[in-house]
């Protein structure tokens, strides 16, 4: 299977190349300039860059059988109301967390058609969910909600094509963004997400699961 992952340098990202080449897909990974590092499997790609992600593409026009939009921040972490969260940070989020993913799936959508049957594989966040909303980190919660409904509509969307789309929350990860008081390993995540991706169906599309296959609300 040939599958590209956004955001690979480091945590769940990284963690998903990892497992994923090791069972033999044909892994391609992703970095911002800078982070890349050596190897025929890596390659440059700035998720806010329209001509970074279309240069990515016409790098790489084979089939792809799944898009893995991984590449993320989180800003806006024990900001307070008061004096936090500035406006370049909401435009810097959304740019990555949103357009970021939009940019990528509208680059690879040849690619994904030829593969008769691809997958795009959203990486979202239950801090996204309308059920979890007790107040703080308002910029990264409003691009997880932003991503969510995006999954959904490119999901209605693409189905004509035979493609699936499916947004997942991968736990509470111990990584440099979840901290090391998290619930779970980046391993159990990467594993968990593996399971849901090879479950992701036309019958399934415009799912909203956890790492670990359960039904998220909304």
């Amino acid at each position: 299977m040939r599958i590209l992952v956004t955001g690979a340098t480091r945590g769940i990202g990284l963690e998903l190349v990892k497992r994923l080449s090791a069972r033999g897909d044909d892994v391609l990974a992703t970095a911002r300039d800078g982070e890349a590092p050596t190897g025929d499997r890596w390659d440059r790609l700035d998720v806010t860059d329209e001509a970074s992600v279309r240069a990515l593409s016409a790098r790489h026009p084979d089939p792809l059988d799944l898009l893995v939009c991984n590449a993320g921040v989180y800003l806006d972490k024990l900001h307070q109301l008061e004096d936090g969260f500035p406006p370049e940070m909401w435009a810097e989020t959304f740019a990555v967390n949103v357009t970021g993913v939009f940019l990528t799936v509208q680059a690879f959508l040849p690619q994904l058609r030829a593969a008769k049957g691809g997958r795009i594989a959203i990486i979202g966040s239950q801090m996204g969910s309308d059920t979890r909303a007790p107040g703080g980190s308002f910029i990264y919660r409003a691009s997880k909600a932003a991503v969510l409904n995006l999954g959904r509509n490119l999901a209605a969307e693409l189905l004509p094509d035979g493609i699936s789309v499916g947004v997942y929350h991968p736990g509470w990860v111990q990584t440099d963004m979840g901290g090391t008081a998290a619930d779970i390993t980046v391993a159990d995540s990467a594993l968990g997400l593996i399971a849901r991706f090879d479950e992701l169906s036309p019958q399934t599309t415009g799912c909203f699961l956890t790492w670990d296959g359960r039904e998220h609300p909304y």
